[in-house]
């Protein structure tokens, strides 16, 4: 465990403690005003970190609400859209875009500028103020070192007859592989997206849980490599296991990677309007990409003034896919129709 690292998982424990304490003493005084309700699909283990520091710093509680790795996104965006009549939730956290975007177009969301946003790109936020997207990911190569000695460099690997039964990528149902798999749609076309997922089937491709569970049977031995997300993948590197990753598709004429930040938004009808905008100006804010840029995750931060450590790869220096986040939410629906009816049969 290196030194960043030790530190990182102090500070976590020190402020978790005293998350305790602040949580005891908003029970006893019984403020509603002084709660705000977010539902995130950001890990807990690097979400709750940053909530608690918020609270520290506002004396606001946050009520968290999690979801879970086999549903991911997809089970808390319906329990939204079952809200909307009566919503519960006042800030959405997601880790990816698109079913953010499907919020939007089904009148979930409320319209908010955080003045927080105005460094981060604007290709990373909506025009309207919909959702702002921060601390990013990238959809990446792992593979095993004790079974891989050069490595495949492009997902179309994935269909070449040497690695039948070898590799494997998540249920394409859920999180940020059900959003690759729109993207690969959206840059492709249906024939051509159809054809690489009924290769993927006819080469034995493993379908498995989640990103974690592709990382941890890589890492394992069990599978020589797969498609995880930058998060997942660093988490076997700094645990020693033998396994490396890599960005796919980086060459001149390559499809290039998809880059999937995290997003937050206000939920129409919020209980609590005036402290979920002061939460969600405060996850836009330089000190919260940084924090998760140091955390085992390594999301990559998208405002250009946050200094992150080397190790954190750059959005400037990455090949990423020639894709819209509304050209991919456009097509899960369809998608997701596709990988059900075709796919996983």
């Amino acid at each position: 465990m290196d030194n960043v690292h030790e530190s990182a998982m102090r500070s976590v424990c020190v402020a978790i403690t005293l998350a305790g304490v602040l949580l005891f003493a908003s029970g006893c005084i019984g403020d509603e005003a002084a709660n705000v309700v977010v539902y995130t699909a950001l890990d807990e283990m690097y979400s709750q970190p940053i909530l608690t520091a918020f609270t520290e710093q506002t004396g606001i509680i946050v009520r968290p609400v999690y979801d879970t790795e086999a549903s991911k996104t997809t089970g808390m965006v319906s329990r939204l859209i079952a809200e909307r009549d009566r919503p519960r939730a006042d800030v959405f956290w997601n880790n990816e875009t698109a079913q953010t975007i499907v919020l939007k177009s089904k009148g979930v969301l409320e319209a908010y500028h955080s003045p927080s946003a105005e460094s981060i790109p604007s290709a990373f936020k909506d025009p309207e103020g919909y959702w702002t997207g921060f601390a990013a990911r990238g959809r990446v190569i792992i593979y095993n070192t004790d079974l891989v000695k050069v490595p495949p460099s492009s997902i179309h690997d994935l269909l070449k007859p040497e690695w039948a039964g070898r590799a494997a990528i998540a249920k394409p149902l859920f999180g940020t592989t059900a959003t690759h798999a729109a993207a690969l749609f959206a840059a492709w076309g249906d024939d051509d997206a159809k054809s690489f997922f009924q290769g993927l089937k006819q080469n034995q491709i493993a379908i498995l849980a989640g990103n974690a569970t592709v990382r941890d049977q890589v890492a394992a031995g069990e599978y020589a490599w797969g498609l995880t997300d930058t998060d997942d993948a660093n988490g076997a590197v700094e645990d020693g296991r033998p396994a490396k990753w890599l960005y796919p598709d980086q060459g001149p004429d390559g499809l290039g990677t998809l880059v999937i930040p995290n997003t937050v938004a206000l939920v129409k009808g919020a209980p609590h309007p005036d402290a979920a905008k002061k939460l969600i100006d405060y996850l836009l804010s330089p000190q919260v990409e940084e924090a998760l840029s140091k955390m085992r995750s390594i999301q990559i931060p998208l405002n250009p003034n946050v200094n992150a450590p080397e190790r954190v790869p750059k959005v400037s220096d990455t090949r990423t896919m020639a894709v819209t986040f509304e050209d991919i939410a456009a097509r899960m629906e369809s998608t997701a129709a596709f990988v059900k009816e075709e796919f996983l049969q």
